[in-house]
């Protein structure tokens, strides 16, 4: 027998799932959050659920909203459950499974009904994941691409919104134009300085239609930088049925993670915040040597893993690290060329953090899947694996292993793999060219990277090897 789950049914839960330890109808809004995905509801959600249990900051929940069509079909189930979501941790010692209830409302998908909730000032701060592509960020010049027809669009009619940005722009024009404090805006997305990226994208549009706003905007709000980790795969009819015949709850969206989270923040939230230092967030004078550790080792090595786990036929993540060769070329990677680059943090250890990540990597109950980390590679490629290249690059340090994951990318896109990228066309178009170089030409992925001649030669050195021969020789050759 199953429970469906909703509020009338949280007194009910089988035995074994936790169910939130508080009254929902205490809580008030505080936070809006747009991009309700499975991340979300996996990292600040549960930090969320697990502070309101101990009876602190109940004005903090949270308000989902979005933009996108699928953001409609994933308010529809939400609703159904009163906004509750069942968490998986798949910690390989044990499954174990908790409700949350640090949801509490679901705009509707629209402009308006998501700045009626920015113009509230109970509303402190409005939080973002909008995946690492969704900031109009330009590759050649690393700065907010004003020219992207949406940005034009929204500077062109900006009470009118239609992206992110644009929402953001006009609800903090209603909060100054109302003289209420304006909300912080936090980026919860896996870019580096994702503060700092936030703050121009959102600035950057507001100068296009109003300079004197965009000067109070930069006066005014906050955007501090985060760095954010837990993995979590996509829900899909396998996650559904573990939660029905393993807990017992029937649950049209639950959530799988990993047990592992954490998140830094920069304490920097003028209208205030919830006291998550209690459930384990670290608040830093500098997120930035975290977040580059983070990027660099775990979000690059998923980047390192995929194209060449996927062109062996590797399916799964942890069945890639049980490949001795598959797992030999990570720490190799890892140790020879990104952490001699890696800022220091007084009192961690980078090849202890490695350590956890691989670990996580081969954790076989989290059931993640190589083609996931193959997807938009064009927008995760120049935020997790080319910044460390350039470092490389200027310190006069060897790049040959880094420029064979480019080359394991460029191979992938040119074997008629199914790409999920905004850019797969030109990807697969310049990856099949005789010149193996022309992938580097790729000026909105490399910028100007792709000109330099010691990137150029390693790379096409290695994509040679690889049209030419065995994958699997090349990469044992490369790690000795």
């Amino acid at each position: 027998m199953t429970t469906a789950l909703s509020l009338s049914t949280l007194a009910t839960l089988p035995a074994g799932v936790s169910a939130p330890g508080y009254d929902r109808g205490s809580l008030t809004p505080g936070i809006l959050h747009i991009g309700v995905g499975n991340f979300h509801r996996a990292h600040m959600a549960v930090y969320l659920d697990r502070l309101f249990a101990t009876g602190e900051s109940l004005d903090w929940a949270i308000v989902g909203a979005g933009i996108k069509p699928f953001d409609a079909a994933r308010r529809a189930l939400l609703a159904a459950q009163d906004w509750l979501t069942t968490v998986v941790e798949l910690d390989p010692e044990g499954l174990s499974a908790r409700v949350t209830g640090a949801m509490i409302d679901f705009c509707e998908v629209s402009p308006d009904a998501i700045l009626a909730r920015m113009a509230d000032p109970a509303i402190r701060i409005v939080s973002l994941t909008i995946t690492e592509g969704g900031y109009f960020v330009d590759a050649r010049t690393g700065s907010f691409d004003a020219r992207h027809p949406d940005i034009a669009a929204d500077a062109a009619t900006p009470d009118a919104p239609r992206t992110v940005f644009g929402l953001l722009v006009a609800g903090l024009k209603a909060r100054r134009d109302a003289a209420a404090m304006p909300f912080t805006v936090l980026s919860c997305d896996n870019l580096p300085d994702n503060g700092d990226v936030t703050r121009a994208a959102v600035t950057g549009l507001a100068r296009l239609s109003d300079p004197e706003l965009a000067r109070w905007i930069e006066a005014e709000v906050s955007f501090p930088n985060s760095m954010v980790d837990c993995i979590t795969p996509g829900t899909s009819p396998r996650e559904i049925d573990l939660v029905r015949d393993r807990f017992g709850i029937e649950d049209a969206a639950p959530v799988a993670c990993e047990p592992f989270r954490q998140w830094v923040m920069e304490d920097a939230f003028p209208a205030g915040r919830p006291a998550l230092e209690k459930v384990g967030v670290q608040f830093v004078d500098d997120v930035a040597p975290y977040e580059t550790m983070k990027l660099r080792i775990l979000n690059a090595g998923h980047a390192a893993i995929a194209y060449p786990a996927a062109l062996l036929g590797h399916r799964f993540v942890h069945d890639a690290m049980a490949d001795a060769d598959i797992a030999a070329w990570l720490a190799t990677l890892m140790r020879r060329e990104v952490i001699p680059v890696l800022p220091p943090i007084p009192g961690t250890d980078f090849d202890a953090y490695l350590a956890t990540c691989i670990t996580r990597f081969a954790n076989p109950e989290v059931g993640d899947t190589i083609l996931r980390l193959c997807i938009d590679g064009s927008n995760r490629q120049p935020k997790f694996v080319l910044p460390t290249i350039r470092e490389a690059l200027k310190a006069r340090r060897e790049i040959e292993l880094l420029a064979l994951e480019i080359a394991f990318w460029a191979e992938w896109c040119a074997k008629g793999a199914p790409l999920q990228d905004d850019r797969a066309e030109a990807l697969r178009a310049a990856a099949r060219d005789a010149d193996p170089t022309a992938f580097l030409a790729l000026t909105d992925v490399f910028g100007d990277l792709g000109e330099d001649p010691a990137l150029a030669a390693a790379f096409g050195r290695h994509l040679t090897a690889l049209r030419a021969g065995d994958l699997r020789e090349v990469l044992r050759a490369a790690i000795v």
